[in-house]
This record gives structure tokens, sequence and C-alpha cells, in this order.
């Protein structure tokens, strides 16, 4: 089963430390060939909203920042409780902030 594990932004930026801890786990969950694909996502974006015949187009970055993804991981896992003991791993390496689980389905 796949999963996409989102990160929000944090106000804090990472220190030397953090991107060590944070490359051990990386190396470690893609040795056990379970990390797919990981990576930063650029602020705000590009929103594509439609309504009927109209497409509207908005470019970031936008004012609820706090809604945003700041970075993902997608990761092969025998089931969520594998996902969410990962996620929960890396929560506990970044600190506080939000994570979401989402499987996903090809």
């Amino acid at each position: 089963m796949q999963f996409l594990m989102t990160m929000k932004p944090t106000d804090a930026a990472p220190d030397e430390d953090l991107i060590v801890r944070m490359g051990e786990f990386i190396a470690e969950v893609t040795a056990a060939g379970v990390l797919i694909a990981t990576g930063g996502l650029e602020p705000g974006g590009t929103v594509v909203t439609s309504a009927g015949d109209e497409v509207t187009v908005t470019d970031g970055p936008f004012t609820e920042a706090k809604e945003a993804i700041a970075g993902f991981a997608l990761v092969e896992c025998a089931d969520r409780e594998q996902a969410i003991e990962l996620t929960t791993r890396f929560r506990r390496i970044v600190g506080d902030g939000e994570s979401r689980v989402q499987q996903v389905f090809a």
C-alpha cells in the first residue's frame, strides 16, 4: 500500500543537527525499501478552481500559510499503521507541527 505523508510548514528553520537527524531517518527508510520519494514544496504555488464552465487560476502566496503543505514523502507500507508509525517517528525528529497520512489509490 502506498501512502502520502505531508507536512505543514513551521516557523522554525532547520539547524545542522536537525538536518543530520532527518538525513539519517531518510537513509534508514530508503535502505529498508519503504521510501519512494520525498521533497519540499514551494510556498504558495498555484490554485486552479472550476465552477461549471469557468476555470480560475490564482497564483500564491496565499494568506493562509498554515494550510499550505511544505513537504511530502511517498512510502510503500504494509498498512496504515506502519505509515502512521513512520510519520510519528518523523514528527519526533522535526518537532511540533502537523502531518497528514493519506493512502494513495492507483
